[in-house]
């Protein structure tokens, strides 16, 4: 009885946890829902490292505190691959990757702004207000301004939107928003970088779609991928893009 009970308390407590992509050993990637933050900050809203810390806690059964580091952050409004280090081995190898750019990451974006090119590289020098919580990209540098690189190319289109691969090649402060946005197709709900109204649930139609790495330990390729938000749009989306291929 007392391990049925047990059972129960675990699958009640699942249901609720997020949803994890891939998991082993030494590293957790999780699908990040929009809304959700990727670690504390002023709100003192939960943080979703701290969902992850509890559901390995709960699964592993483990009595102690439990070692969780993260390696990224993705922006609040916005869904996608998160990827936490279960082990400090992983972490400092994992953080040692991000820096040297050996991680590749996949983002769709929707615009309702059709790009000038079907596919294209945007280079800005992009400079963070710290007081707005904003980055500007311009042309050309400007003081303090750091140079950001990112490709596109557009997937798919529908009746009024288009979705976008989109390849950062840096790692700026809403990079892809402010360079989306200096192209002239802001992406859809994000009114802080131009969109015409924002989405009934304060997300942007940004989604963190696949990460492309070696293994910190086990040293074999892994692509993660993540199936966006269950929300009309993004569904349309998803079914053009499987007719394509």
């Amino acid at each position: 009885m007392f391990n049925n009970l047990k059972e129960n308390s675990i699958s009640i407590a699942m249901s609720v946890f997020p949803e994890v992509l891939y998991e082993d050993n030494h590293i957790i990637a999780i699908n990040k829902k929009p809304g959700d933050i990727v670690q504390g900050d002023k709100t003192g809203d939960t943080p979703l490292s701290e969902l992850v810390k509890n559901y390995i806690k709960i699964k592993a059964s483990k009595p102690g505190d439990v070692f969780l580091g993260t390696v990224h952050r993705i922006d609040r409004p916005v869904s996608g691959i998160v990827l936490f280090a279960k082990t400090s081995k992983a972490l400092s190898r994992l953080n040692e990757m991000f820096r040297n750019k050996e991680i590749k990451k996949t983002y769709w974006a929707v615009v309702k702004n059709k790009p000038p090119k079907d596919s294209g590289r945007l280079e800005h020098f992009l400079l963070k207000d710290e007081a707005k919580n904003k980055s500007k990209a311009f042309v050309n540098q400007v003081k303090n301004s750091l140079p950001s690189v990112l490709e596109y190319s557009v997937i798919c289109a529908s009746e009024k939107y288009f979705l976008l691969e989109v390849n950062p090649h840096t790692g700026r402060h809403h990079q892809i928003r402010a360079q989306l946005s200096a192209m002239g197709s802001p992406i859809k709900g994000d009114l802080k970088y131009g969109a015409e109204r924002n989405n009934q649930d304060a997300s942007i139609h940004l989604h963190a779609r696949c990460v492309t790495f070696i293994h910190p330990v086990k040293k074999e390729l892994l692509t993660i991928t993540a199936p966006p938000p269950q929300e009309s749009l993004w569904s349309a989306f998803l079914k053009l893009q499987h007719e394509q291929h």
